[in-house]
């Protein structure tokens, strides 16, 4: 095996994610952010799927504080929205 090349310092190019489709993963992610905020479309979109009778699933803070690992939940929307439905 040959000698590994002895050198005194490396010195860094200073060049990070210089791929071009690098791109269209923050656009994705942009994306993303405006979907689940909200105020977005999603919710909009969540409503509908419960008035036509599917199984909704909603994120919602924790009721009970004292559990701390759990700061949101997933409930059936039809226990939140129950006034609201076909």
């Amino acid at each position: 095996m040959a000698k590994k090349k002895q050198r005194a310092k490396q010195v860094s190019k200073g060049i990070t994610h210089r791929n071009p489709n690098r791109l269209g993963a923050k656009i994705s992610k942009e994306q993303r952010r405006e979907w689940m905020s909200p105020d977005g479309s999603r919710t909009h979109a969540q409503l509908l799927a419960f008035k036509q009778g599917k199984n909704v699933m909603l994120t919602i803070p924790n009721p009970n504080t004292n559990e701390t690992n759990k700061r949101f939940i997933r409930v059936p929307a039809k226990d939140v929205w129950r006034s609201v439905g076909r």
